[in-house]
């Protein structure tokens, strides 16, 4: 027990979901990347994802997804309420991505439904992995854990599915 006057540090834990967009068409049918729907499969990869992922998460995981139109499909497969962050749009930056999940002082879960290569290059950076990059399948969960505990933070992967196991 604490003694009074003395600070007792407090654990925090935070639960990062990084949820690459599933299968989507070719850039050269629609012309615009951020136009690019899911195929067929995509589309199945994407509900199967999000029901497993949907028996999963608590209730209170904050959800965000990039604008571009296939990641947006992906995110609505988990039918659960989300927001769009143009900070996750096709080659978005790692520090917005952890910015947003408030990686430093947030708690609790967040999912991102994302793209290549920002969310290998997050993984790669919470593991301390050298390369820089970690190769994410299209439809593919890599779900991390930080706790922080006594001012250390340690990181673990808690599971990585891809879409196609589901």
């Amino acid at each position: 027990m604490a003694q009074k006057g003395q600070h007792v540090a407090k654990d925090r834990t935070l639960d990062l979901v990084l949820w690459r967009h599933a299968e989507a068409i070719d850039l050269e049918l629609v012309g615009d990347d951020m136009l690019r729907t899911l195929t067929p499969r995509g589309e199945k990869q994407a509900h199967r994802m999000g029901a497993w992922l949907d028996r999963q998460l608590p209730a209170s995981t904050k959800i965000f997804a990039s604008p571009a139109l296939r990641a947006d499909q992906t995110a609505q497969a988990l039918e659960r309420k989300y927001k769009t962050n143009a900070g996750l749009a096709p080659l978005a930056g790692v520090d917005d991505l952890l910015n947003l999940a408030h990686w430093t002082t947030g708690s609790g879960c967040v999912l991102v439904v994302g793209h290549q290569p920002t969310l290998g290059q997050t993984v790669a950076r919470l593991l301390g992995i050298a390369d820089g990059e970690c190769s994410i399948k299209k439809g593919a969960v890599w779900w991390l854990r930080m706790r922080e505990r006594d001012a250390s933070t340690e990181v673990t992967v808690l599971a990585v599915l891809s879409a196609d196991l589901v």
